[in-house]
């Protein structure tokens, strides 16, 4: 049966995007962003997965506001690097797993939460920033991917209890795929930060570090924060973080098994205008 041995969290801001494809990473205001990955990049070389199941949000890319799915699962054989206004990023295409994709909507779906089946679909940083900090700038990423995107752009959006309740249903379905599989689970996006109006360029510090504890040590009582607690202390777009409890909810301990090991924490601010987070949990 497939098993799903870790879950990686990282912010997906795009400066951070074309930071590494015009080669400023070596630039004094990137170095301590990217070292805080390099024991990252070695630890995914060791501990490859077979896939990536990679919860991310669309940014107008994929989805417009003509159709917004809360939740979207990719379920196609490849997916292009999209083109969000300046040229698709430098990156390889990402590879699909369109079986193991299939077996999660059948699941999820028959465990009574609406998914939308995407057959086609270009992915925008939200999905390739995570890959490039992880991977690096490889000929081709080193697994196939399931792009799962959620709606954490136009309200309403869904709670941090339906992500985390979402999670424990994907996880439940991976572990029943009849195929051995070693899966990782990604969460991306946050942590604090505002674009826009009078907060535009807020970062709260204490409240990321907090949510980091919480992540790791209860992520229940973290599930049931409100929308408005986001929004005031991590700014308009720190909503992104719901996604983050998606990945937490498919770890082992929350359907009984033993508490994760931390392999990795890092926290730095500011790149661009937005705190970056990163954690990497591996299941006992």
């Amino acid at each position: 049966m497939a098993r799903i041995t870790a879950s990686v969290y990282t912010s997906h801001v795009p400066a951070i995007g074309a930071a590494i494809d015009m080669k400023k990473t070596g630039e004094d205001y990137w170095k301590p962003v990217f070292a805080g990955y390099e024991f990252s990049k070695e630890w995914l070389k060791k501990e490859k997965p077979d896939v990536i199941f990679l919860v991310f949000n669309d940014h107008a890319t994929a989805f417009s506001l003509d159709l917004i799915p809360t939740f979207a699962i990719g379920t196609a054989a490849e997916y292009t690097p999209a083109d969000e206004g300046w040229g698709p990023r430098p990156v390889p295409k990402v590879i699909g797993h369109p079986r193991l994709a299939a077996h999660i909507a059948q699941s999820v779906i028959q465990d009574d939460f609406d998914l939308t089946i995407v057959n086609k679909m270009d992915v925008d940083h939200g999905l390739t920033v995570p890959l490039s900090l992880m991977c690096g700038e490889p000929q081709a990423w080193p697994c196939p991917v399931i792009p799962f995107a959620v709606n954490v752009v136009q309200y309403p959006v869904p709670s941090g209890r339906r992500c985390y309740m979402l999670g424990q249903a994907i996880g439940k379905a991976i572990r029943s795929y009849d195929e051995d599989l070693n899966v990782q689970i990604w969460g991306t996006g946050g942590m604090s930060h505002q674009l826009q109006g009078p907060r535009a360029g807020l970062i709260n510090r204490e409240w990321d570090n907090a949510f980091l504890d919480q992540l790791i040590n209860d992520p229940d009582a973290l599930s049931k924060k409100p929308h408005i607690d986001y929004v005031r202390e991590a700014g308009s777009e720190g909503i992104e973080l719901v996604m983050w409890l998606i990945a937490r909810g498919a770890m082992s301990d929350v359907a009984g098994g033993a508490k994760p090991k931390v392999a990795h924490r890092f926290y730095h601010v500011p790149a661009s205008n937005t705190a970056v987070g990163h954690l990497i949990l591996e299941n006992a």
